[in-house]
Formats: structure tokens, C-alpha cells, sequence
């Protein structure tokens, strides 16, 4: 068995004195895992860093064993990361994240959703924004999506305020005020045709709250897992910035 195709560094294992198992999101061929030989090496250091984006090549005899794999960056990201504290938030996050896919099941969308995110996750004025948009597209391809495009009671686009925690759909402000203690806020940067540049610190507040409520109820804690660290970390440091 072999394939060759793009991915992400988001997980790395010690194996044995001198080898690495590494975990990558690839393009087409989802989460996968793959032996590197001489993975510790100081010619492999710089490259073996999460967040780099990488052209494998993947062997093995069989298909469902680990395989060797050897790798070789497209996207050096690691120094990036490293030097800002948002971004190393933010990779832990995303590889969290990626762990609730099934392991080897291709999501291409989802990867290309992740690039972009990754090529902006160190600048604070955007990055937040995108890693709701992220947990939005991991949600629709874990089963989960939410229809954010239409009112759910009355069909119409216009004046989308809220979100139904029932449906996940989205809500007017006319349709949803007899019930707006009920319902999630629908942040600005999420709405029809929005796009993402002057999001306040309370639009995050809601954007996170909506993605982390439905992570957690149909995610998270149907499969008995807390999953809320490297979450809580992220936030936490957003919070933190946001006070100085």
C-alpha cells in the first residue's frame, strides 16, 4: 500500500531511541498516523514541528497497519507558532479538535477550512473568528452542521439574531421574541453573506458559546469525554488579552 498527499502536523510520539509516530491531517487520505524513521534526528527537528504543513509519502504492507512515513515541508509554520502564544494555543486546539474525527476518513473541506485557519492563527484580529468557523465545519462534518442561512419558523434570511439549541437553526428576531431566553445568539460574523473583520469581544463570547454548546451535547459528552482543556486554554488566553 501507498498514497502521496498533502497534510498538517498535529501530533508527534517518541518510538523507540530514534523514531517518531506521527500524526498528520492529510487532504485525502483524513487523520492518519505513520512511522518515522530517525524522527529525532537534528535534519528531522525543524521539520517534525505541529502545524507544518507537509507533502507525505505513505507506505506500509498492509492497509490497516501504521506504515512508514516520510515527510517534507511545504508550509513551515513551526517558528511562527513558537514565537506567538495565540498560535500555540490555537495548534493545540486544532489538533484536539481533529482527534474527534475518525481516524484515516477523509474530510478535504474541513483540511482546506483548517489551512486557512493555520495561515492566519497567529494574528488576533482574525484568528478567533476563524477557529469558530472551524468548529462550525468540524460540527457539519461530524454530523452535526447547523443551518444558520434561514429562519426556521418563518423561511426568511433577513434579521437572523438567534439560534434554536433544539434544531440548530437559525432564528429572526421577529420569530424568536417570545422565546429569546430561550435561544442562542447568532453573532454578527456568522449571519448570510457576513464577512469577518471588525468582530467585537462579544460577538466571540456568543460565536464560541453557540460552537461550544453544541460540541458538548452532541459531541463531546455522548462519547463520555470531557474534551474541554486545550478549549478552555484557548478561550482563557482570549479572555486574558482581551482585559489588557
Amino acid at each position: 500500500m501507498e498514497w502521496q498527499d498533502e497534510g498538517v502536523i498535529i501530533g508527534l510520539k517518541r518510538h523507540g531511541e530514534s523514531a517518531m509516530i506521527v500524526e498528520v491531517m492529510t487532504r485525502d487520505h483524513g487523520r492518519h498516523m505513520g512511522l518515522v524513521q530517525g524522527g529525532r534526528s537534528r535534519r528531522l527537528q525543524s521539520v517534525l514541528q505541529q502545524g507544518n504543513g507537509v507533502q507525505c509519502l505513505w507506505r506500509a504492507r498492509l492497509e490497516d497497519h501504521l506504515g512508514h512515513l516520510q515527510v517534507e515541508v511545504i508550509k513551515p509554520r513551526a517558528a511562527m507558532i513558537i514565537n506567538a502564544p495565540l498560535a500555540l494555543y490555537g495548534i493545540h486546539l486544532i489538533s484536539s479538535h481533529v482527534r474527534l474525527l475518525a481516524e484515516r476518513d477523509p474530510h478535504p473541506a474541513l483540511y482546506d477550512t483548517l489551512n486557512i485557519l493555520l495561515d492566519h492563527i497567529e494574528d488576533r484580529d482574525i484568528a478567533p473568528a476563524l477557529m469558530v468557523r472551524f468548529e462550525l465545519a468540524l460540527l457539519s462534518e461530524l454530523g452535526f452542521g447547523l443551518d444558520l442561512s434561514s429562519c426556521a419558523a418563518t423561511g426568511s434570511t433577513q434579521n437572523l439574531i438567534y439560534v434554536s439549541p433544539k434544531s440548530g437553526r437559525a432564528v429572526s428576531a421577529e420569530a424568536g421574541a417570545p422565546w429569546a431566553d430561550r435561544l442562542l445568539a447568532l453573532p454578527r460574523f456568522l449571519r448570510p453573506n457576513a464577512v469577518i473583520m471588525d468582530v467585537s469581544e462579544e460577538d466571540l463570547t456568543q460565536g464560541f458559546t453557540l460552537t461550544g454548546f453544541f460540541l458538548n451535547r452532541d459531541v463531546l459528552v455522548p462519547r463520555g469525554l470531557s474534551g474541554g482543556e486545550a478549549r478552555a486554554a484557548f478561550l482563557a488566553f482570549l479572555a486574558q488579552k482581551a482585559r489588557i
